[in-house]
């Protein structure tokens, strides 16, 4: 759902940056006040995985793919701001160094990718919580959370569109909404395995009322957790489904995928490293890259934005096993 520079007009274009840019004001604030600082490590993690994942590209239907958004999965461990500014990064380095999504359409792809489908996504897992107890109802409220935020992601990306005069929206809302129902399941399927992984293995995690570890309980979580981040980008990447996902095949059935462009040079374009004749390799290379970069980028930000809580290294990250809720 990455919308590359072309497809939007110049107001759409500024709308969703102001949106965009003021929304990341709201969240860096909402991390800086409410963010718990053992939690801040998780914000490097998260980016790492939601990287890695979102070169995994599924089959969906009709020669076409889906992949992860995260925006839910990291709102539920983190919260919605957090969630925001984790996807704003990932997406700004997708598109300024993999040149997956426009560097001027960056506006609308954090509108909607961390603010729809996190910070959104988000809202509805909470409002759905207030009628499912227990793992069993946290589960299913993950699932159709996951699966309604990428359906409406996908919805304002078609509104986006209709408002640019691409396509009108009698064409370009069933065709971006129908689809995505689809790829919402998986979406959904995905972050309800994750998060009832970690509600079995580390249920402290879900629970933002817990204080801090001790020193380096952290430390391991962190690293399996990197190593588990890698191995998708590194082992798992290369085989990723390699048909164009939903927005690229209604860009090139409805005649506007030649509107594509590309202002700003990348380095990695397509997600392979230059100077490896393997497209294997060059992929895996990339996405450990890739991985590495979120983490270390996340993790900084994160750090910033809780300096006035007290100084903490990554070692005293994680807070040990707890009550679940």
């Amino acid at each position: 759902m990455h919308i590359p520079d072309g497809f939007l007009d110049a107001k759409t274009l500024a709308l969703t940056g102001a949106l965009s840019a003021g929304g990341l004001a709201v969240a860096a604030r909402q991390v800086k006040r409410t963010l718990p600082r053992h939690k801040v490590p998780l914000m490097g993690l998260s980016a790492a995985f939601v990287f890695a994942a979102q070169m995994l590209n599924f089959p969906v239907a009709g020669g076409t793919s889906g992949h992860l958004l995260g925006g839910l999965l990291v709102a539920v461990l983190l919260g919605p701001g957090a969630a925001a500014v984790v996807l704003a990064c990932v997406v700004t380095v997708q598109a300024v160094l993999f040149s997956d999504g426009g560097v001027l359409a960056l506006g609308a792809n954090i509108f909607n990718m961390a603010f729809i489908g996190g910070a959104g996504g988000w809202a509805i897992y909470r409002l759905t919580r207030h009628f499912l107890r227990g793992l069993r109802g946290r589960i299913t409220a993950v699932f159709f959370a996951a699966w309604l935020s990428t359906v409406l992601a996908a919805v304002v990306c078609a509104g986006e569109l209709s408002l640019s005069g691409t396509l009108p929206p009698g064409v370009v809302f069933p065709a971006m909404a129908g689809v995505h129902a689809l790829i919402g399941i998986g979406e959904g399927l995905i972050t309800a395995l994750v998060i009832l992984a970690i509600a079995r293995t580390r249920p402290d995690l879900l629970d933002t009322e817990n204080g801090p570890a001790p020193r380096g309980a952290g430390l391991e979580f962190l690293g399996f957790g990197l190593v588990f981040a890698l191995g998708l980008a590194i082992f798992v990447s290369p085989y990723a489904c390699s048909w164009p996902d939903w927005l690229d095949r209604v860009a090139e059935k409805f005649g506007f995928a030649g509107h594509a462009a590309t202002f700003v040079k990348t380095w990695i374009p397509d997600y392979k490293m230059p100077g490896i004749s393997s497209v294997g390799i060059a992929t895996a290379v990339a996405g450990a890259l890739g991985t590495l970069l979120m983490f270390g980028l996340a993790l900084v930000v994160g750090r910033l934005l809780v300096r006035d809580k007290s100084t903490f290294s990554a070692v005293d990250s994680l807070p040990p096993v707890g009550k679940s809720e």
